[in-house]
Formats: C-alpha cells, sequence, structure tokens
C-alpha cells in the first residue's frame, strides 16, 4: 500500500471540487457495467463491483498486481477489519482512452506524487419497485485515505443517489449534489466525511447506478 508523505499532504491540501471531465464519453464505459460481479460482502445482492490498482506514469497506466481491500473498523464499520477481494476491472477497460483520462483527471486534481498507487473500484448499485439501493451501506464514512474521487458514468431510472460531505458527522453536509454522468468530485479524505443517499427506481423498472470511486493510496495489499 503506498503512503503519500505528511509533507506531501500539506503540500497538497485542498478541501474538494467539482468537476466536469469534458475529455470523456461515458458511453464508451457503460458495456463493462453490464457483467460485474455481484459484492460477494453485502447483504440483499444489490451491489455488484470490481477493483483495480494503479499507477501513472508519464502519463500511461500500469495496473498494479492483484490484492485484497482491508480498511479498519475505525473507518468502516460495516466491513472495517475484513480482507475483501474483487475481481479485476476488465483489460479492455483500462486499455480505454477515456479510462486514463479519468484515472489523469483525478491525478491532477490531487496533484499525486509520480509513484502514487491509485485503487478503482468500479460500482452498481441496483433498485427495483419496492427495493433501494443503498451505494453507502456504512452510513457517513471516510475511506481511511488521503484523497478520493467519485465519478458518476450512468444514472438509469432512478431517484435519490445524492452526494454529501460533511465536516463532521453530526453537521449539516457543505455539500450536496446528484452526479450527473462525466461529473466527478474529488474530496480530501482527511478533512471530510461522505455519503450517499439511496437509490429507488423512478418508475416501476429496475434502476441502476454506475460510478467510479478513484481513491489514493489504494488501500489494497497483497
Amino acid at each position: 500500500m503506498q503512503k503519500v508523505s505528511y509533507a506531501t499532504e500539506l503540500e497538497y491540501a485542498f478541501l474538494f471540487t467539482l468537476r466536469k471531465v469534458n475529455s470523456i464519453n461515458t458511453e464508451g464505459f457503460q458495456p463493462f457495467f453490464q457483467n460485474l460481479p455481484v459484492d460477494p460482502y453485502i447483504k440483499g445482492k444489490y451491489r455488484a463491483r470490481r477493483l483495480s490498482r494503479v499507477m501513472v506514469s508519464e502519463n500511461n497506466l500500469i495496473k498494479l498486481p492483484h490484492g485484497y481491500l482491508f480498511q479498519s473498523r475505525d473507518y468502516n464499520s460495516l466491513l472495517g477489519d475484513i480482507k475483501r477481494e474483487f475481481a479485476e476491472l476488465e483489460d479492455a477497460l483500462v486499455e480505454l482512452d477515456i479510462f486514463k483520462n479519468l484515472v489523469l483527471a483525478f491525478s491532477d486534481a490531487c496533484k499525486l506524487h509520480p509513484e502514487a498507487e491509485i485503487g478503482i473500484h468500479q460500482i452498481r448499485t441496483a433498485c427495483s419497485p419496492g427495493h433501494l439501493g443503498n451505494p453507502a451501506p456504512e452510513g457517513i464514512h471516510q475511506d481511511g485515505s488521503d484523497f478520493i474521487g467519485i465519478f458518476s458514468v450512468a444514472r438509469e431510472n432512478i431517484q435519490g443517489g445524492e452526494t454529501h460531505l460533511y465536516t463532521a458527522k453530526k453537521e449539516k453536509p457543505v455539500f450536496n449534489k446528484i452526479l450527473q454522468p462525466g461529473e466527478l468530485v474529488v474530496v480530501n479524505d482527511h478533512d471530510f466525511f461522505h455519503f450517499t443517499t439511496p437509490i429507488k427506481s423512478h418508475n416501476p423498472a429496475p434502476g441502476t447506478r454506475d460510478v467510479f470511486v478513484l481513491t489514493s493510496p489504494s488501500l489494497i495489499s497483497e
């Protein structure tokens, strides 16, 4: 797991930023969300995901060895202190220019050092009539990383799924917005808690919310 030095954290300290990544046509990502494996660690089978880690080298991506995700219970009260393992992102996805553009947008926003590890979670949250989908079953939380990014790929037949940022768990959110496809919010995980509200179907049919969540450090260990 790559560590960012304390000096680097101070040098690149920021609060949060929202941007539209115009170099990305989100439709190019959508075929890769059709066959995501179900997340085996969440009850209800409404969430599916893959996970990989990469490093940026001279504007190129280097995919790093497979590992497991680990968060302390101090950060994740639901699944903390558990080694979680997920299928890797598909190679064809990682090779897309739009995928590289996404990772570079995150890296540039955080001003990451050249050898920083970046974890990329590919997540689909589903809902159906009478059944909500919960993008953040752990509640208002931090990830235990330095920086996180949430990139919206698609919203199909859903209401809700609003991203909230808090300076403290018991305070009102300082930022709340439904991220539209192509929008990326990047957050200093040391200074903010985050949460996404549940989703429900807009009409009597299933609905889905597709996102990439990026973290640095990756929180992935071999």
